[in-house]
Order: C-alpha cells, then structure tokens, then sequence
C-alpha cells in the first residue's frame, strides 16, 4: 500500500511538473545549427501569380512578397519593406494580407486596437514567450523600434483585411510524423505515422507553398478524436471550468470591438495563447479578463478549445 500511495505521488508531481512545461508540440524550435537550403538563383513561381522571387528575396526580412496585388490593399511602407536596421516588413511574416502561419498571429480583420496593443504589451514586456529563443523575441525587439505611426499604420491595414479561412480541422488518432522547420511543424514525406496523443499537429498543406510565402497557402490541424465537440461544449457554457467564449469574443467568434477574432485562427497559435494566459506568459492591460477562463484550464481543455475555435469559419467581427 506504502508504494501504491508513494507511486500516486509521484505520478501527480510528474503530471504537476508536466502541465508547467511548455509543450514542444506547441512551441516547435528550430534544431541547434538549423540552417535553409541555398539558393540556387532560379526564380519562384506560385499558380495564378505572375511575379517571381528567388529564394533569397523571400527570406529577407525586408520584403513582404506580394503574389496577388488585387487581393489586399496597398500595403503601407513598415508592411511592405519595413525599415532598417530593427523594423522588418509586417508582411515578411504575416505575410503580405495578414494570414500567418502555425508560428505567427493570423491578423486579417482583427481590430486595429487589438494589434496597437500588442504591440505596446511586447514593447512593455507584458507580453513575452514561455519558451525562449522563439521567434516571438522578434516581435518584441522589432516592437520596441517601431514607432507609433508605424504601428498605427500596419493595424489599420490588416485591420481592414477580411478573414478567409486557411485552416483544416482534421480529427484522428493517428498523424503524420514530423519536423521542425522555420519555426513551425512539416510532414516528413515518407507516409509514417504515429499517435496523436494530447497533441495538436498543424502543418502547411504544401510545405514549399508556405515557404514561398503564398498568402494562399492552407494548412490542416489535427486533432485527438472528440476534440471539437468538447471544445464547443466548453466554449458554449464554460462547462464549469471556463466563462463561454461568445461573451467577449462575439456569437461567432470572429471579435467584437476590440476584441480579437479566433475563429478559424490556427489551432497551435490559439493554444500558446491559452498556455500563455494560463502561465503568465501574457499579462497586460487587458490580460486580467482572460485570468479567470484559463485557471482552471487543463492541457486537454485547451487542446479542445483551440480545435473547436480553429474548425469555425471565419466572418467579419462584431463592431
């Protein structure tokens, strides 16, 4: 019985310790010495796109690849080119109209307010990463050089970006295995598979697609079994554990004032934001309303959130 109950203690300080680590899944690092294939000079393409970037230009800092010039607005100086030697273009990556990626906020259509403070939370440290080497220290550097103007200007556009949808919610015990590359999880394109587990596995659809910084790039999350309908289960009444989403959020999820959007927004990205919330990760002005809906939260509750949130089609927010 003494090694029953000693064992029982052990289990809960190894599930305690393991809610309190980040997990990688969620927060992908690039391996030690990670280095990009090289340029060899030809010229990219994507369907229905007449521009072309080598490889080179899509991985400058500086330049925000605009593959569908009709799509967006023009793009204002800090997001089309940035300024040197701190600021890099918005769009480089949050690419040229806002989506992102599994690694980066998707900012179509959120509120400019939303955006403006932000940043003002990275430049006052309010907003940090629980893993650190990530590339959120980019926005937090780049935070701190931008000035007002800058960031007025770049809320304001993609604040008047609609939403489309990028995202597949796929539910299944098993998934492709993966690696980390550019921040982010991609298939390893031998057809192997392993077990989801309490995991989210997000991945681009066509990895050189996104890599060529492809505004119609699409991505498929997967998710355990049950995950959407408990998600909207808790989303909808709280479930005893959180406050129903739709209060602040609005009926769709899609923002209401200044308050984002997380419909149809990448599942990985919405979880490190609960995670964040949850661990102090984030804490600024507006941080206190999140507090109580994520205390009481486990890794599975935010696993099911992120994927309810993720699989809902995005529409404009609630003004």
């Amino acid at each position: 019985m003494k090694r029953i109950a000693v064992a029982g203690l052990l289990l809960a300080a190894i599930d305690l310790c393991g809610a309190q680590t980040p997990p990688e899944w969620a927060y992908p690092v690039n391996p030690p010495g990670f280095k990009p294939r090289p340029d060899d000079g030809t010229p990219r393409r994507v369907d229905g796109s007449n521009a072309t970037y080598t490889l080179t230009q899509l991985r400058d800092r500086f330049v925000s690849p605009v593959w569908y010039p009709a799509e967006h607005p023009a793009q204002p100086e800090v997001v089309a080119r940035g300024r040197k030697p701190d600021v890099f273009a918005c769009g480089f990556c949050h690419r040229a109209d806002g989506p992102g990626g599994p690694e980066n906020a998707n900012l179509m259509g959120q509120p400019a307010k939303y955006i403006a403070r932000q940043m003002a939370d990275y430049k006052s440290g309010a907003r940090k990463t629980a893993v650190p080497g990530r590339n959120v220290e980019l926005m937090i550097s780049l935070a701190k050089a931008a000035t007002d103007a800058e960031i007025q200007a770049a809320a304001a556009y993609f604040s008047a970006v609609t939403p489309r949808a990028v995202i597949r919610v796929v539910e299944s015990e098993s998934v492709p295995r993966t690696y980390v590359t550019g921040w982010h999880l991609a298939r390893i394109d031998k057809g192997e598979l392993e077990a989801i587990g309490p995991r989210i596995i997000e991945v681009p659809e066509v990895l050189e697609q996104f890599e060529n910084r492809d505004t119609h790039a699409r991505f498929i999350a997967y998710v355990p079994p049950g995950s959407v309908k408990k998600g909207e289960a808790l989303a909808a009444s709280g479930g005893g554990k959180t406050v129903a989403c739709a209060g602040c959020h609005g009926k769709a999820l899609s923002g209401a004032g200044d308050v984002p959007g997380i419909a149809g927004r990448s599942p990985t990205y919405l979880f490190r934001q609960l995670y964040e919330f949850r661990h102090g990760g984030r804490t600024g002005v507006q941080s206190a309303l999140m507090k109580p809906t994520v205390e009481n939260l486990a890794l599975e509750d935010m696993i099911a959130l992120a994927a309810y949130a993720g699989s809902l089609p995005p529409a404009p927010r609630e003004d």
